[in-house]
């Protein structure tokens, strides 16, 4: 009993109680927290891509550093408080980095499509033979009046022969801005070339004529791609290139979507699989040539050696490849792995790829938005979480067991991994691509060992024996390998149901998913279980989005329609093929468009287009025009009052006045692209926020002379 007067002990205050529990759990998760170190740098780089301007990017940059410096002063020392004001400082330096870059690439940018003479130093050459087209990047000259970069395509007939890098032309090109996002979801090519530093685009209609030769031996990637190409045709020429120097021009679009519906897309993207392969194979032949002499196999450390010549290998597999995010990321990796097996240390682990994609943050910062990077990443971080799982390795280490087992164990891993990957790809691909293979994993199971152990292997072999003249038997094996891969595409892209489809998934919905998956793959305390919350909430947000029915791309020549059968119906007959799969994606469309002057409730004649369909119990009066030819007034501002929205590729006058929304060329410059829900609550989806001001959205502006 206590004595009389004695302080009676005072319990703990929730907030002391909780700190003391974040404090136990991070101790128990000190391991882990350099794994969130490129997480929190993407934070901010992601909030500058998603916020509209200076004003909000700044408050980002400043509420962070203020959050971090009131973590410090309140946390008194503990690891919390650390954590979290380091974590606020990388988000405040992730945004201040990727707006740093933004402005130090900015470059002016055509201000209208116009016919131009095109003079300027080449800095590639980029065949796309499938399309019988060859791209130029050129460097203009200053007197030509041009952003300093611009992209031509160029008919193969056009090309002069012996061109190479380096060369001064001169030729005649129609060139247009980057374009925009055509609608909302699509893909955003006018940020990406702000990055790139190009200016304009376009294509060329004149032979091309050389004032000054390039340099003679600057075709290095060019010539081996071409003599790929030579010794096996077609698409299968085409991934066989992509293997060795990451060229994909040769394969067929048909193809090219016969991968990506299948899931095996990832093999034409020279990334882990592909350097590992490189390693691998570098790796064994040297350890198998230098232990052939027993002085050195005695005296000297043979596996290090071993290492750092694949580590050579891989720098400059790299290189030749053009250094695309993916095969920057996995040569790091593979450089930190054989520089772990050189000190004795554990080789693969989830702090290597975090170092990998921290380098990628800070060298190219914009590199975070695009789905190569996230799929890359995200691959690569699901594979190695799972085989740190003690359990998930219990199930396929190896033990005395006889072959079928053996056998068994191997196949369930491969599907194990493949599923897993499959689960963490598919919301990437759903939000960038609106669709995803269901089937992956199985045809992964076949494709990576076919790709691995036979393309690979084989076509490096010919390409080896090619200097004696003996690699045709090679390429022969190679040739069947990689038309069994294609032949497995086709078949798995053509099964039925072999697609998922999801057009519309919001931003928040994504960021909840892979928040999620974050939050379960870098921890490794039952913690790690409340990341399925945001995972789940994320996928039932996306699932009950509803799907557009009105899509209008941003110059209004284009509209696609949803139509009572779920089709959606397109207005111009002549929309080329790049319009037509982008209004089909973004719908949530695995077909052709049809066309809507075919449609029964559709009255269209040569210039306008008059439509009526019924949705969320509303009737919906909607017309658009057709041609670029004029209108009598009189008739224009009739027709506007009778309907409920109205869409047309010019300024529309005053006293058009539609019942609902006007959609013409003054309100789409402001909007872009436009997606419209239809209900008893309409929605309309921009492609441009309201006050965004990314550089590439109001960029300086040149316009050269006509020829």
């Amino acid at each position: 009993m206590s004595a009389p007067g004695a302080a009676r002990a005072m319990p703990d205050p929730p907030g002391a109680r909780a700190g003391a529990a974040a404090e136990r759990w991070l101790e128990a998760e000190r391991g882990q927290l350099f794994l969130w170190v490129p997480v929190m740098l993407g934070m901010g780089i992601a909030a500058w891509f998603v916020l509209p301007d200076a004003a909000r990017w700044g408050a980002v940059i400043l509420g962070s550093l203020a959050v971090g410096a009131a973590a410090l002063a309140v946390g008194r020392g503990g690891r919390a408080a650390r954590a979290l004001a380091w974590g606020a400082v990388l988000v405040a330096l992730g945004c201040a980095l990727v707006w740093w870059r933004a402005e130090r690439v900015a470059a002016p940018v055509l201000a209208r499509p116009a016919v131009v003479q095109v003079a300027g130093t080449v800095e590639r050459i980029e065949p796309l033979p499938a399309r019988e087209l060859v791209r130029l990047r050129i460097a203009t000259d200053a007197a030509t009046r041009l952003p300093p970069t611009v992209r031509v395509n160029l008919a193969v007939k056009d090309m002069p022969d012996g061109l190479t890098p380096g060369a001064r032309v001169r030729l005649r090109a129609r060139l247009m801005p980057p374009a925009p996002a055509a609608v909302p979801g699509a893909y955003a090519f006018d940020r990406v070339a702000w990055f790139e530093g190009l200016g304009a685009t376009g294509r060329g209609f004149a032979r091309v004529a050389v004032v000054v030769p390039g340099r003679p031996d600057s075709g290095l990637r060019a010539r081996l791609t071409a003599h790929v190409q030579s010794q096996i045709g077609g698409s299968a020429g085409g991934i066989a290139a992509a293997l060795v120097t990451g060229d994909r021009g040769a394969i067929s679009e048909e193809d090219a979507e016969a991968l990506r519906r299948s899931g095996l897309a990832h093999l034409l993207s020279v990334s882990g699989l592909h350097v590992t392969a490189v390693v691998g194979a570098t790796m064994l032949l040297v350890l198998r040539l230098l232990a052939l002499s027993p002085t050195l196999a005695l005296r000297w450390p043979l596996p290090v050696i071993a290492a750092g010549a694949a580590g050579m290998v891989a720098i400059g597999y790299t290189l030749l490849t053009g250094a695309e995010v993916p095969t920057v990321r996995s040569c790091i990796a593979a450089l930190m792995v054989l520089a772990a097996m050189m000190l004795g240390r554990q080789a693969i682990t989830l702090r290597l790829v975090a170092f990998g994609a921290l380098v990628v943050l800070l060298l190219w910062p914009e590199a975070l938005m695009g789905p190569s990077f996230q799929m890359s990443f995200a691959a690569v971080t699901a594979i190695v979480a799972l085989f740190e799982s003690a359990r998930v390795r219990g199930w396929f280490e190896r033990r005395e067991e006889g072959w079928g087992m053996r056998v068994g164990r191997g196949i369930g891993s491969l599907l194990l991994t493949g599923l897993v990957v499959e689960i963490a790809l598919t919301p990437i691909a759903l939000y960038h691509f609106h669709k995803s293979g269901i089937y992956g994993a199985l045809a992964n199971i076949v494709a990576i060992p076919l790709t691995t152990f036979v393309v690979m292997p084989f076509e490096a072999a010919g390409l080896f024996f090619d200097l004696a003249g003996l690699g045709a038997p090679f390429w022969w094996v190679a040739e069947q390998g990689l038309h069994l891969l294609l032949w497995i595409a086709h078949s798995v892209a053509n099964a039925p149901g072999a697609l998922a489809m999801l057009p519309a998934m919001p931003g928040g919905a994504y960021a909840l998913m892979v928040a999620g998956g974050l939050w379960i793959t870098l921890w490794r305390t039952r913690v790690r279980v409340a990341g399925l919350l945001p995972v789940a909430a994320g996928a039932v947000w996306a699932l009950a989005t509803p799907m557009p029915d009105l899509l209008v791309t941003g110059d209004g020549k284009h509209l696609a329609l949803r139509m009572p059968g779920g089709e959606m119906a397109l207005l111009r007959d002549r929309a080329g093929d790049y319009v037509r799969d982008t209004l089909a994606e973004n719908g949530g469309v695995d077909a052709a468009l049809p066309a809507l002057a075919d449609q029964r409730d559709a009255r269209c004649s040569a210039d306008l287009c008059v439509v009526t369909v019924e949705r969320g119990g509303r009737t919906w009066r909607i017309a658009a025009t057709r041609s670029g030819y004029r209108v009598p007034w009189r008739e224009m501002v009739d027709l506007c009052a009778s309907v409920d929205i109205f869409i047309a590729d010019r300024w529309l006058p005053r006293g058009c006045t539609p019942r609902w929304l006007k959609l013409d060329r003054a309100l789409l410059r402001q909007t872009g692209g436009v997606a419209i829900t239809f209900g008893p609550e309409p929605h309309v989806e921009t492609v441009r926020a309201p006050g965004a001001r990314h550089p590439w959205l109001k960029p300086e502006t040149v316009m050269s002379p006509r020829p």
